[in-house]
C-alpha cells in the first residue's frame, strides 16, 4: 500500500468514527466542541452520510485510486474555508471551525505522500 493510500485508509477510519458518533450519539461530539445540542434528525443524517463517505475512502485506499486521492486532498483543504464562510455569514457558530484541523492534517499528509511518490514525480517531469 502506498503512503498516499495509507493516509486515505487512516482518514476513512477517522471518518467512520466521526460519522458513527454523529449517527448514534450526536450530542457527544457536538458538546465536545461547545455547540448546542442537536434536537432534530439532520445531524444523524449527516452522520450516516459521513459513514458512507468513509466506505468510499476505504475502497479508494484499498484500490490505490490516485485520482480520488488528489481530488480528496484538494476538497479536504477547502473545508476550513467553507466553514469559515458559514461562520462569517452568521449561519454557524465559531465552534464549527474546531471540526476542521483533522481534515487539514489528513489532507496535508495525503498531499505530501502524493508529491513524494515516484508516480507523481514521473508525471511532473513529463
Amino acid at each position: 500500500m502506498s503512503a498516499a493510500a495509507r493516509s486515505i485508509l487512516v482518514y476513512s477510519i477517522y471518518l467512520f468514527g466521526l460519522g458513527a458518533a454523529l449517527l448514534v450519539v450526536p450530542n457527544i461530539p457536538i458538546r465536545l466542541f461547545g455547540m448546542a445540542e442537536a434536537t432534530d434528525v439532520w445531524v444523524r443524517i449527516l452522520g450516516m452520510t459521513v459513514v458512507f463517505f468513509s466506505i468510499y475512502y476505504f475502497i479508494a485506499a484499498r484500490n490505490e485510486f490516485r485520482p480520488f486521492f488528489v481530488a480528496s486532498a484538494a476538497t479536504r483543504i477547502s473545508v476550513p474555508f467553507a466553514f469559515g464562510a458559514f461562520i462569517a455569514a452568521g449561519f454557524a457558530p465559531w465552534n464549527l471551525i474546531l471540526f476542521t484541523p483533522l481534515d487539514v492534517l489528513f489532507a496535508v499528509w495525503t498531499w505530501l505522500a502524493l508529491r513524494s511518490s515516484p508516480q507523481m514525480a514521473a508525471s511532473s517531469a513529463a
